[in-house]
């Protein structure tokens, strides 16, 4: 969703914009630089722009999808001056969604005290839950 102060912000700093901070994820794949990216901007505030230069075959994909999920916003590929390497923007949002420590593309556990939460999987109907798939494979 975006709001007329977004259009504002977008234009004023496009994805060639100097940025705030650039990550290195040369050589790492999919988890690893996801990591690698979540380690490096905690720190920064909202609103700053970070590019990520790398190798990952799958960034393109990878990089929209992750944004999509914290709730940053992705600017899209950068003019790289690194050959054979690839550069993609980001701008950070104020209220990323946390993930988990271990697993960057998936949600981290909220607490609450509704028993029929995600941290309560049994909750008060007795169910029991099973791992998906997903949870038992890596991402790539």
């Amino acid at each position: 969703m975006t709001t007329p102060d977004d259009a504002v912000r977008n234009a004023a700093a496009p994805a060639n914009a100097a940025p705030d901070l650039t990550v290195d994820g040369t050589g790492l794949l999919c988890v690893q630089l996801l990591l690698r990216l979540r380690k490096q901007i905690a720190h920064l505030p909202a609103g700053a722009v970070v590019h990520i230069l790398t190798t990952d075959p799958a960034a393109p994909l990878d990089l929209p999808a992750w944004c999509h999920l914290t709730g940053h916003e992705y600017l899209g590929p950068v003019l790289s001056p690194a050959p054979g390497h690839d550069v993609y923007g980001l701008r950070l949002t104020s209220a990323p969604v946390p993930t988990r420590p271990d697993r960057p593309w998936h949600p981290a556990p909220t607490t609450s005290n509704d028993p029929d939460t995600p941290d309560n999987p049994e909750g008060t109907s007795g169910a029991t839950s099973q791992a998906t798939p997903e949870d038992t494979t890596a991402a790539h």
